[in-house]
C-alpha cells in the first residue's frame, strides 16, 4: 500500500477470478480516501488492515465504480456494516438485447450484488450517472449506463473501473464491449471531456494505475 497524496492511498490485490484469457492482469486497484471524518472505499479488494482500522474510527462507506467490480464488498459489509454505494446491475432484459440470450438464460438478470440488492445482507444506497455521492463526488456515464467514472474533488481524483483502463499499452478508452454495447469511442469520450475541464491530478484506474492527468489527456484525445 502507498499514500498518493494525504489521505488517498492505493493498494493491489490478485482477483480471484482472474483466467488466462482476459486481457487485464491479475493484480486489480483498489483505493481509499480519508477526510478525517469520511472513509470511502473504492473497489476493495484486499483490504489493507491499516485501512481497516481507520474504518473503525470514521463513517466508512464502499463505492463500487461497477456491480461487478464488488470484489470483497460482501465480507467487508459482515465485518464492518458499512453501506454500499452501486449502480444496478444488468437487468435481464439488457443481457437478451446486448447478448442474445433467451429469457430463461437471463433469468432475473445478473448476479453482481444480489446479496446487496435481493438478500438484504446491506444496505444498498443506488446510484446512476449524474447523481452526487458523499463528498460532493460527481459521477459519469463510462461505456455502459452501469460502468460509472467518478471524480473526487476533496483529492483532485478521478476514479475508474471498466472504461478507463491499462490492459498493458497504458491508460485508455476500454473498447473491448464498445460495439457490443452499441456505443462508440467518441461517444465514450463525449461524455468525459468534461473531466478535462476540472483540475485533475490523480487518473485511479482499477486495472492498473495509479496515472496523472497527461495519461487522461491521451486517453481522451
Amino acid at each position: 500500500m502507498r499514500e498518493l497524496a494525504p489521505g488517498l492511498w492505493h493498494w493491489q490485490a490478485r482477483h480471484p477470478d482472474w483466467e488466462s484469457s482476459e486481457p487485464w492482469d491479475p493484480n486489480v486497484s483498489s483505493y481509499a480516501i480519508d477526510d478525517g471524518e469520511r472513509l470511502l472505499l473504492f473497489d476493495p479488494l484486499g483490504v489493507p488492515e491499516e485501512i481497516l482500522e481507520r474504518a473503525a474510527e470514521r463513517e466508512t462507506a464502499i463505492v463500487l465504480t461497477a456491480p461487478w467490480h464488488e470484489r470483497d464488498s460482501e465480507s467487508l459489509v459482515e465485518r464492518l456494516s458499512v453501506p454500499v454505494y452501486t449502480a444496478r446491475p444488468d437487468s435481464a432484459q439488457f443481457l437478451m438485447d446486448t447478448y442474445g440470450i433467451t429469457a430463461e438464460q437471463a433469468g432475473d438478470g445478473s448476479p453482481d450484488v444480489v446479496w446487496l440488492l435481493t438478500e438484504g445482507k446491506g444496505e444498498a444506497r443506488v446510484y446512476e450517472a449524474g447523481d452526487r455521492l458523499p463528498g460532493g463526488i460527481e459521477t459519469f456515464q463510462g461505456h455502459k449506463p452501469n460502468d460509472l467514472v467518478l471524480w473526487i474533488p476533496s483529492k483532485r481524483a478521478v476514479v475508474s473501473g471498466d472504461t478507463l483502463v491499462d490492459f498493458g499499452q497504458g491508460l485508455e478508452i476500454n473498447e473491448r464491449w464498445l460495439e457490443m454495447h452499441r456505443v462508440t469511442r467518441e461517444q465514450v469520450v463525449e461524455g468525459l471531456r468534461p473531466l478535462l475541464e476540472l483540475p485533475v491530478e490523480h487518473v485511479l484506474a482499477t486495472h492498473g494505475g495509479p496515472f496523472a492527468r497527461e495519461d487522461l489527456e491521451r486517453a481522451l484525445a
